[in-house]
């Protein structure tokens, strides 16, 4: 679960870049996702993982959800959860570990504001591929060479203006599918819900920070 958003959040990893080197157009397109996202007082969603080898054998796919309200948000995957409450992200890994680290010391990781929102304009070179059909496609190239990510390919809808799917190719060449569908941009969302609460989770489990 954590290696999904360090994906597109890292969704994915990446790198350094002359800003001439940026599509205007491009710019232009995520510049609305990103003030769309921003509007947004709190949103649900739901995704989908597929990992496909360098060779084309599919490794099969993960589904989860998240929700999110201003810098705080939840995602599950299976029995693993990761929570925000804004200051301190705790990574449940599903059986007996819990880990805990502040918001700033994730900066490396793709949170889901930073997915959806403006994480391109420092991290990555983007250029717009295609706008035909129903979807913009948009390239990012990592400015971070040292990152294990090629390159990214993010699907923008184009009615919705928004994002509903990415591609990661990793330096391995193997391939990331994230999806993400059933978007509620108007969700109501109590405080609680990111809110961590260790009588949640099994009795023996251990929080390490």
């Amino acid at each position: 679960m954590k290696k999904t958003f360090l994906l597109l959040l890292a969704i994915l990893p990446l790198f350094f870049s002359v800003k001439a080197q940026n599509d205007p157009a491009a710019k232009k397109i995520l510049d609305g996702v990103s003030a769309k996202i921003k509007g947004v007082k709190a949103m649900t969603a739901t995704f989908s993982l597929k990992s496909i080898s360098s060779k084309g054998k599919d490794n099969g796919s993960r589904v989860g959800s998240v929700s999110m309200k201003g810098q705080k948000y939840l995602m599950k995957q299976g029995k693993i959860e990761i929570i925000c409450d804004g200051s301190k992200i705790y990574n449940f890994d599903g059986n007996k570990t819990i880990t805990v680290s502040g918001v700033d010391d994730a900066g490396s990781t793709l949170s889901p504001q930073i997915l959806l929102s403006n994480f391109y304009d420092k991290d990555y070179t983007y250029k717009l591929i295609t706008s035909v059909g129903t979807f913009h496609q948009i390239q990012l190239v990592p400015n971070d060479k040292r990152k294990n990510v090629q390159k990214i390919n993010i699907f923008i809808d184009k009615v919705k203006n928004f994002i509903t799917k990415a591609k990661v190719l990793d330096k391995s060449n193997n391939t990331t599918e994230l999806t993400i569908s059933n978007a509620n941009t108007n969700a109501t969302l109590s405080d609680n819900l990111f809110q961590f609460n260790k009588s949640k989770y099994p009795a023996d489990v251990e929080v390490l920070d």
